[in-house]
């Protein structure tokens, strides 16, 4: 069992953010699939997508996953670490990487099952230091792709010192409504941010593409404050006080609307982490998400906020508590 190894530049100490997931090798064509003979190869994934947002604002972040032991696993441990995520957290499994195949229609084809990734357990959420860092992120779709991974999201959400940020990113490839929905109902309690798509996420899940009600209800099922993003219109907010609408920051182009919903999540937990409230979190993470369509992929094109950026030095930190 090898586990991955500190990047140039860490020093080895206790990340802001932790993100939980697999990562997956990215075959973009530049046609639709059935008529492409080149493929273009990248590594992509909502876990990746989301820490390498988080790293992008400002924090230091690690990812909790498990890839091959294989040419490709090193492709995925070197492109983290260019984008400054720590990969000591991850560990080299025998089974290969989960691959998906993205067409320029927006088609999206996966092979994952039974990937190094979805071997992903509850002991190797006990070996990161989840009581530490200031916030952890977790996905839907890392508790649909295995029993194990779901122990996993369950043993961090529990575990966890500091803010757990939530996207349900519901796949109906992978699992369910009714397991979905279960799953949500087990990490909810221990949520401080769960970041649904509206109607995506929402008609399936809570049964309802009225942001409102949906916001209501997830804070019924204990979550702290809900960010229903919706595209284009921007996010639904409820925090526990009266709801409000953050509007959207126009994107400068549109080439790419993969994964904007996990740089929303990551932007928020680095932020979080380091000390933003959450409304001003929130600012920041949609203006991130936005910009994020200008590149190719989730990670295309991530700017960067100084980390001396964080409000921690003039305004008091968000607490959970504060918003019940």
């Amino acid at each position: 069992m090898e586990i991955g190894k500190i990047i140039p530049g860490m020093s080895g100490g206790k990340p802001d953010v932790l993100v939980l997931g697999e990562v997956l090798v990215e075959l973009t064509a530049p046609v639709a699939l059935r008529e492409a003979d080149t493929l273009r190869l990248s590594c992509s994934g909502d876990a990746l997508n989301a820490a390498a947002a988080a790293a992008a604002g400002g924090a230091s972040v690690a990812l909790v996953s498990v890839v091959g032991d294989d040419e490709l696993g090193e492709r995925i441990l070197e492109f983290a670490g260019e984008r400054g995520i720590d990969t000591t957290y991850v560990r080299r499994g025998a089974e290969p990487n989960g691959v998906y195949f993205a067409g320029a229609g927006g088609e999206f084809v996966y092979a994952r099952r039974g990937s190094a990734g979805s071997t992903l357990g509850p002991g190797d959420v006990a070996r990161a230091p989840l009581r530490e860092a200031g916030a952890v992120v977790v996905s839907g779709i890392t508790q649909a792709l295995s029993e194990t991974c779901a122990a996993a999201v369950d043993a961090a959400v529990s575990t966890a010192g500091g803010h757990v940020v939530y996207d349900p990113n519901f796949r109906a490839r992978l699992t369910t409504a009714a397991a979905a929905r279960a799953a949500l109902e087990r990490v909810a309690p221990h949520a401080a941010l769960v970041t649904p798509s509206c109607p995506d996420d929402t008609r399936p899940l809570l049964g309802t593409s009225d942001p409102c009600v949906a916001g209501a209800r997830l804070r019924e099922l204990g979550a702290a404050a809900v960010a229903v993003t919706l595209g284009g219109r921007g996010l639904h907010v409820d925090a526990g006080g009266e709801p409000l609408h953050l509007p959207p920051e126009a994107p400068p182009r549109i080439v790419d609307a993969t994964g904007a919903g996990d740089v929303l999540a990551g932007t928020t937990a680095a932020r979080l982490a380091l000390g933003d409230d959450l409304l001003e979190a929130l600012r920041h993470a949609t203006t991130a998400a936005a910009r994020s369509l200008a590149g190719p992929g989730g990670t295309g094109w991530l700017p960067k906020l100084r980390p001396w950026m964080s409000s921690s030095r003039t305004t008091r930190p968000w607490s959970p508590s504060s918003s019940h």
